[in-house]
């Protein structure tokens, strides 16, 4: 009984090695959500993506839509900043978009150091996130049951960056062999 009674102070108080608690709420966000097969998701993608002025930070597990491909390649044409982080599944896969992001100067990192770096994020113009089960492929509109967020909140987009940040120190910029 006792130490049943000291786990419950121990948990309720914050003390309790190992336990992690949650950040308080973020207040003040705007959200727009999305879901597939057909529910617009894709075209939200390239609609951010083509408003984009400044900057586009992003991180795919699998990135195999030559839409989206073709979006970001505009929108380096346009003059804006963009860095992508990949999962080493893509530099092997016959649908990459690696090597048409490469050939047209978008830097590609390669994340070699998790099992599966799983993330599916676009950053904005350090002011919208874009991430949730969506994946970019061109299976993820068409027949797949997945969700998008698109989220403005200038706390979110700096926690989303910090993370970004912190995955592009481990990766390794891919070179064409």
């Amino acid at each position: 009984m006792y130490s049943s009674l000291k786990f419950i102070f121990y948990f309720f108080t914050g003390f309790f090695a190992g336990v992690a608690f949650c950040e308080p709420a973020i207040k003040d966000v705007t959200a727009q959500v999305y879901f597939s097969p057909q529910g617009g998701a894709r075209d939200a993608v390239i609609r951010e993506i083509d408003s984009a002025k400044k900057s586009i930070l992003m991180q795919a597990y699998l990135f195999t839509d030559k839409a989206i491909a073709q979006a970001l390649v505009k929108a380096k044409k346009r003059g804006v900043n963009i860095q992508v982080i990949l999962d080493k599944k893509m530099e092997t896969s016959p649908k990459s978009q690696l090597f048409f992001l490469i050939e047209n100067r978008i830097p590609v990192f390669i994340d070699k150091n998790h099992g599966t770096a799983h993330d599916k994020i676009l950053i904005i113009d350090n002011s919208k996130v874009l991430t949730g089960s969506y994946n970019f492929v061109r299976k993820a509109e068409a027949s797949n049951g997945e969700n998008l967020l698109v989220l403005e909140s200038k706390k979110l987009n700096d926690k989303y960056t910090t993370n970004w940040i912190h995955h592009h120190k481990h990766s390794n910029l891919f070179e064409k062999k």
